[in-house]
């Protein structure tokens, strides 16, 4: 589900395509909901208009064309299902999209629950005391005692809540209450604190937190070489610094940015920037390498993982390179989506030794620390 607005965010798009540690949240939701392999597929229900924008964002995940929502949650679940009633499944999960972490064992808790009771739900007990107020005084003490957070995602026998719904009238806020309504049992299986909901800024750091603390670091480095010549421009770091020789190679042969990328293949295990982009195929002549490092940052992204830090070093007599760091460590931070503190450009020499002393070439070596998940933490092949 989202249809939503996030209206009390106060973000200038709605929460559930806010970045969570370099993805969208809903991307998040998503692969929560088949991380245990109990999930067959996905049917975004999302706000009219958005339905490319979620088909690829979900990119790569078994998921069915988004299908519009409607004004109230109600008549967007109501539109999903309407959606799959023409090849039903057994068993239907309704998944906020602005929860990006299921607890592990919720959705097998849901499936085995739903063996004794046509509906079933993650709760929470109630460990707070609970207070009823108005004009920002207290009425009374409501007792704790029974009383549930509910949780997503929901779990259902799916003719049982198409025809809850279809005999609503689209203003209930919770699909269990449907069931409740229409006296049919709804099992409640032990929640996590984990599964947040997504609902003021507060709420992302708090989910941000929980993420980050699961990342392992991942350390990679890159070296490169180029050779100096006439009529090339000089592409350094993404920056066209001005000079006489520009570098020499298949694309633009911009050794600082090649030397990150395979810093950066290197710290997912994910082989270098040949692999990726071999000089042997023409498409890749004369080609700007910010494409390479965009593929790079991409890279991370579908590992689930962020970028922590990246530091480049030149190795040349000329040209100097400390006027142009500022721009370069901008433009590296820039073709990342990273902040500019987490991007380091520096520069030495050989003390005239050796081809860069000679001022034959310049080389540069790069470091990149990549934060990812253990789960992932395996070469991908595409």
């Amino acid at each position: 589900m989202a249809a939503g607005t996030g209206q009390r965010f106060g973000a200038p798009q709605p929460k559930q395509y806010l970045p969570l540690l370099g993805r969208p949240v809903i991307r998040h939701a998503a692969e929560s909901l088949l991380a245990d392999g109990l999930v067959d597929r996905l049917l975004p229900v999302v706000a009219a208009g958005e339905e490319a924008r979620v088909a690829a964002i979900l990119d790569g995940l078994p998921a069915l064309p988004p299908v519009a929502g409607g004004a109230t949650r109600a008549e967007s679940v109501r539109a999903g299902l309407e959606a799959l009633a023409a090849d039903p499944p057994a068993i239907v999960l309704v998944h906020d999209g602005a929860r990006p972490v299921i607890p592990p064992g919720t959705i097998a808790a849901l499936r085995d629950a739903l063996a004794r009771a046509p509906g079933a739900i993650p709760a929470q007990p109630v460990t707070d005391t609970l207070k009823r107020g108005a004009a920002g005084r207290i009425i009374e003490t409501v007792p704790r005692e029974g009383l549930f957070r509910a949780q997503t995602p929901q779990a259902f026998r799916f003719d049982a809540l198409l025809a809850a719904h279809r005999a609503g009238d689209g203003s209930a806020t919770d699909d269990a209450a449907l069931l409740e309504a229409a006296g049919l049992a709804v099992t409640l299986v032990p929640g996590g604190e984990a599964n947040i909901k997504i609902t003021w800024p507060e709420d992302l750091i708090r989910v941000e937190a929980h993420l980050s603390a699961r990342l392992i670091p991942r350390m990679g480095t890159g070296f490169d070489v180029h050779r100096l010549v006439e009529d090339r421009p000089l592409v350094l770091c993404g920056v066209t610094v001005p000079h006489p020789l520009g570098l020499s190679g298949h694309s633009d042969a911009d050794v600082g940015i090649h030397a990150l990328c395979d810093a950066i293949y290197g710290a997912l295990a994910e082989g270098d920037i040949g692999r990726w982009f071999p000089p042997s195929e023409a498409r890749w002549k004369d080609a700007d390498s910010a494409r390479f490092l965009r593929h790079a940052a991409a890279r991370i992204a579908a590992r689930g993982g962020i970028l922590a830090n990246a530091d480049v070093t030149l190795i040349c007599e000329r040209p100097k390179i400390t006027p142009h760091a500022p721009a370069m460590r901008a433009r590296l931070a820039e073709l990342l989506g990273v902040d500019i503190g987490a991007i380091s450009v520096k520069a030495t020499t050989t003390e005239r030794l050796g081809f860069p002393g000679r001022g034959e070439g310049i080389a540069a070596q790069a470091a990149a620390v990549v934060l990812v998940p253990p789960a992932r933490d395996t070469c991908a092949n595409t």
